[in-house]
């Protein structure tokens, strides 16, 4: 450890110079930081900052936020060996391997406090020898950072700090494009090749030649190994055309057959019930409208698959280019969200956090944010001890590649766990990490009960000196008037600037001040292999135990500024880790959903960096869901939507944005434009679109370049007013460091210049450099993008980042990204990529369709309604997006339709005059072409058959009941301005010995009502319908069968909603029944006022069968 101390310190004197051969590879680059940069660097990680509306920035440093001690030398609060400065307890600062920061050669230990007093005094002499300190850049920055008060940083200085960083990527990939052979980067090969057919040129099987078309008559050509670089990353699996041709000829005959139906339904009225005739009419045309819209983006549906050995060949191997095999992948920045931590249970999101740090991916590369949108320190300490537990967790998982990385869902499998496992020390290692899991279960179930008295023992400390005061100053004010706040305290006694669990002013759920803390350090560039006693018994010589960076964040919140919900959550993030890491790409995710495939990041980055990548905005994954009922009985799969929807609307312009799992292009997000084809170039100015002005784009500053680096620089062809530099606070705020951050994250994402086609590309190599130290100014800053206020007069929510104003708004936000031009991609896995929890419940399913169906309603009232989009919108799907905006207003027309069999059951009458051979006809076509359809769809998008009948059941269920109140909702916003306000669904915290035990769960909710009035009147409705027919002299069999089918086609649907009343064992509550009853009596009441019974048509004569 001291040999690789002073080969640093002599390398950064300068002693050993820089020759052909003695270049600093990245490893040196990575160790030669000077010990002020690395000092300040793990100030800023080991510090929690807080801030916001007139407010300084004040940053704390953290020696402990968990009662535990800290052991990994990433996790905050970790320290080295005493300072030996004589009367100071402090820590020597520990960098991210766990080396101790010494700034002498004569290892004289001492604490940054120290440090900084003797640069302050102007000594610059090391307390240990007495000799001058050989570096002091640290002087200049000791001033602000001892302060704790941290000034903002300078706009200079920012951007010379990105343009720096910008520099070194360009010129690494700049030196790559010189045509002279490097041969000092080719010594660093670990295989050569010399010559046509020795033995170390790769065989067929290991270049992957079964992937590609036409690789067996190349193999063994020496031009193979040319080619491998150009492999496409992901390709395209059409649908069998015997199953696709049928599928399109099926759905234009059942259009023909609906209009033939239907214009021989307006030919031919019930002149005896022309009421009923002209309302089921207009329901069946509806009906037949909106089946079109849902299905004609249903045409092209596409499979796609991407290849992960090409993207390690590419990205991850040792190459001219890169010659030490570093990863070459651009980063990523994963967002985690939650709000309330008694509805989203912190054992919930700290098992998705540990998922994500265990996740096959770079490491240096990765970035993980937690959004605590509810200033909770239980939310906090959950996140400090799961950092802890990951210390054991991520480098067992990496030892014995163990899937899932979530330990709850882990250690639950069914399966055998030892399948397939191999090493003799898997036993020991699972049995003690294990043990470990079911301590740090209990150890975060017990947080609230440890933060409680905590805080309570200190508040009665306070009490007790407040009185104290009080009596000595002998104050004639009564005792009762002194008023002591009740404070939550972290571990280490301090106030938790956050939400209180006593609310007061500063100090709850909506007025709290802004906090940034680093949970897990920067990672260094290089691999960091443990070794047996890193982790007591378990042997981790073989492995990387560096995690992922891991950053807390809650937003400032103030009265009197909206903030927007999630959304403004998610925008705060994105500001933040601009500032921070900026990763090119974002993945969001819910608290509840955890990566359950590792690789899973790499095949969304497949698509990302294949050819034309550079023109998609997002990748979305499947959502896949545990815990659910085997017999799925309200379709919280969506398997439909998932599988069928999704899917062909990526053979379109691409998927929907739906909430979680979907992997961003960063500068998509910040509403640009995407890079334009060399076709559009005569048309279009540049990557921000056609040379029309437009006002909604500015800031032209951050404009990125095409290969030939024209776009980060001020080009030509840009309008003026796209130049002027003045409106980039209107754009993206005054924050010239996020500004900046902008042209970084655009070059990093875009796609290998190794084809052709690639018009848009950057040079292998180009990322391996290390990341940048964080410092207390960068830190800062990304407390004050995370202000209340920063937004004001911004287009943030507008234009840029997640869009404001709808409860959905995924949709928004997508559809945005879509009528600017952009594509999506949809990746389905062979492994599910994630999964998460769905409620289950009948009450709480109704109100998630509910909060998804107002927000639909939203868009169709907005200027987001798809009618309203540009022609950079496909046709097609525009029409998914406008059945998006339709779909609720179905439940009009489905309640009356629903309601029609027991009007037709009680007057006798039908909706056509007879049951004619053509009527009946033309419905058997319409239910013929329907289950073939059904079967085709099940052939080409691999769902079962109950999973389309699910489906079909909660249509019905959902459409009679959430979407009815969506609309309600919706049209008193568009008319009354009333808001509509969600409470967030409670999450389960996997306790329950039984998976389903909230299936059978009854919670009243008025959205009940009307499909189980729907299942009583044609319950009545068919029992008056056949003793009446039976007892009735003229017996009219063909009405009574008519409406007895339709009746028990709206019961069969209704089935699961009548089954979940029910409950487990019939405790149905009585005001369920109560409701049913009285509004069944009450219609058939009005029935009967309107349409009195003759002395005719009374029920008597004869039994008689006809």
């Amino acid at each position: 450890m001291d040999s690789v101390r002073h080969l640093n310190r002599e390398s950064e004197n300068g002693s050993v110079p820089q020759t052909l051969n003695n270049q600093p590879n990245a490893m040196d680059i990575s160790l030669s930081r000077s010990t002020s940069k690395r000092v300040e660097d793990q100030y800023a990680s080991s510090s929690m900052f807080t801030g916001g509306f007139n407010q300084v920035t004040r940053s704390q440093l953290k020696d402990k936020v968990i009662e535990s001690d800290s052991s990994h030398p990433q996790m905050v609060g970790t320290k080295g060996s005493a300072c030996e400065m004589p009367g100071c307890d402090g820590k020597v600062m520990t960098d991210e391997r766990g080396l101790e920061i010494l700034p002498c050669y004569c290892d004289f230990k001492i604490c940054r406090d120290c440090y900084k007093d003797t640069l302050r005094n102007g000594e610059l002499i090391c307390p240990g020898c007495k000799v001058a300190y050989v570096e002091h850049g640290m002087a200049e920055a000791a001033s602000a950072v001892n302060q704790k008060v941290l000034p903002y940083p300078t706009g200079a200085a920012e951007v010379s700090k990105m343009e720096e960083r910008l520099s070194r990527m360009k010129s690494n990939s700049t030196s790559s494009m010189t045509n002279e052979f490097d041969h000092d980067q080719w010594l660093f090969e670990t295989k050569g090749t010399y010559g046509y057919g020795n033995a170390m040129w790769p065989k067929d099987s290991e270049n992957g030649a079964s992937s590609r078309s036409g690789s067996d008559s190349m193999a063994g050509d020496p031009n193979v190994f040319k080619e491998k670089e150009w492999r496409p990353l992901t390709r395209q699996l059409n649908i069998s055309t015997t199953i696709l041709g049928p599928y399109r000829f099926i759905i234009f005959a059942r259009m023909v057959i609906l209009v033939m139906f239907l214009k021989w339904r307006v030919e031919n009225p019930n002149e005896d019930a022309i009421w009923l005739w002209g309302m089921s009419l207009v329901c069946e045309i509806w009906f037949a409208f909106s089946w079109l819209l849902d299905q004609f983006p249903k045409l092209f549906p596409l499979n796609r698959v991407a290849d992960l050995d090409v993207l390690k060949d590419k990205f991850e191997t040792p190459s001219p280019n890169n010659p030490t095999g570093k990863s070459d992948l651009p980063g990523i920045d994963i967002f985690v969200s939650t709000a309330d931590p008694e509805k989203e249970p912190p054992l919930v999101t700290a098992n998705t956090i540990l998922s994500i740090l265990a996740v096959d991916y770079p490491v240096e590369k990765l970035s993980c944010y937690v959004s605590d949108d509810g200033g909770s320190l239980l939310t906090f300490e959950a996140m400090a001890e799961a950092t802890s537990f990951a210390n054991l967790w991520v480098p067992f998982c990496r030892k014995h590649d163990i899937e899932p990385r979530n330990p709850e869902s882990y250690f639950s499998l069914k399966r055998d766990p030892y399948k397939n496992k191999i090493r003799s020390d898997f036993v020991r290692d699972r049995r003690r990490v294990k043990r470990e899991y079911d301590e740090f279960k209990v150890l975060i179930n017990g947080l609230p009960e440890s933060i409680r008295r905590r805080s309570d023992a200190y508040n009665a400390a306070e009490e007790m000196k407040a009185v104290k005061l009080w009596k000595e100053a002998a104050n004639d004010e009564p005792m009762e008037n002194l008023k002591i706040s009740r404070t939550t305290r972290m571990t280490d006694g301090t106030h938790w600037p956050g939400t209180w669990t006593t609310p007061a002013p500063d100090h709850s759920r909506g007025d709290h001040s802004s906090i940034i803390q680093v949970m897990s350090k920067p990672p260094s560039n290089e691999p960091q292999i443990g070794t047996a006693s890193d982790s007591n018994t378990m042997d981790l010589t073989e492995v990387d135990i560096r995690l992922p960076m891991l950053v807390y964040v809650s937003r400032e919140k103030r009265p009197g500024y909206d903030h927007n919900k999630k959304a403004g959550a998610m925008n705060a993030l994105v500001r933040a880790s601009a500032v921070m890491s900026n990763g090119a790409f974002i993945l969001n995710l819910d608290c509840d959903h955890y990566i359950y495939n590792s690789e899973a990041l790499r095949e969304g980055m497949c698509h990302m960096m294949d050819r034309g990548g550079e023109r998609i905005c997002y990748v979305q994954f499947p959502q896949r869901f545990e815990g659910i009922d085997p017999s799925d009985r309200y379709a919280n799969h969506n398997t439909v939507f998932f599988d069928v929807n999704m899917r062909a609307l990526d053979g379109l312009q691409g998927p929907f944005y739906v909430g979680t799992g979907c992997l961003f292009r960063r500068t998509a997000l910040y509403g640009f434009d995407p890079p334009c084809l060399q076709e559009e170039a005569a048309e279009d100015a540049g990557w921000f679109g056609s040379k029309k002005k437009k006002s909604a784009t500015v800031a032209s500053v951050t404009e990125v370049d095409s290969l030939d680096d024209r776009s980060l620089k001020s080009g030509s062809s840009i309008d003026d007013d796209e130049m002027n530099i003045a409106l980039i606070p209107k754009k993206f705020g005054n924050s010239s460091l996020f500004v900046e951050s902008i042209r970084v994250a655009e070059f990093q994402g875009r796609p290998l210049a190794d084809h052709p086609s690639v018009k848009n590309g950057r040079q292998p190599g180009a990322l391996i450099l290390p990341r940048d130290l964080l410092d207390p100014a960068t830190v800062a800053e990304a407390i004050n993008v995370i202000s209340c206020w920063y937004e004001d007069k911004t287009e943030w929510g507008d234009r840029v980042g997640w869009i404001y104003g709808s409860v959905t708004e995924d949709v928004v936000t997508g559809f945005r990204m879509h009528n600017r031009g952009w594509r999506s991609v949809y990746c389905v896995t062979k492994r599910d990529a994630f999964r998460g929890s769905a409620p289950i419940n009948l009450t709480d399913r109704l109100h998630q369709v509910l909060r998804w169906a107002t927000g639909s309603v939203e868009i169709f009232f907005s200027r987001n309604n798809a009618l309203l989009a540009n022609s950079k919108l496909q046709f097609l799907q525009r029409i998914a997006y406008l059945n998006v905006g339709i779909y609720p207003f179905t439940s009009f027309f489905l309640i009356v339709y629903c309601f029609l069999p027991a009007l037709s059951l009680f007057t006798g009458q039908f909706i056509v005059q007879s049951l004619q051979v053509k009527f009946l006809v033309y419905l058997m076509g319409i239910m013929l072409t329907l289950i073939i359809l059904a079967v085709l769809e099940i052939k080409w998008s691999g769902i079962e058959l109950v999973d389309w009948w699910r489906n079909e059941q909660f249509w019905m269920i959902g459409g009679t009941s959430a979407h009815l109140v969506a609309v309600l909702q919706g049209l008193l916003k568009v008319i009354a301005g009333i808001e509509i306000s969600f409470t967030l669904t409670s999450k389960s915290s996997g306790d329950d010995e039984d998976d389903c035990a909230d299936l059978h769960v009854i919670k009243w909710s008025s959205l009940m009502i009307p499909p189980l009035t729907i299942i009583m009147v044609n319950l009545i409705a068919v029992a008056i319908a056949v003793s009446k027919t039976i007892y009735s002299e003229d017996r009219k069999w063909s009405s009574l069968l008519g409406g007895i089918f339709f009746s028990f086609w709206v019961l069969s649907h209704l089935y699961p909603f009548a089954k979940g009343l029910m409950g487990k064992r019939g405790k149905t509550p009585t005001i369920v029944y109560v409701w049913a009853a009285l509004l069944s009596i009450c219609i058939s009441l009005l029935w009967v006022a309107i349409n009195p019974p003759s002395s005719n048509n009374q029920i008597g004569g004869s039994f008689q069968f006809p």
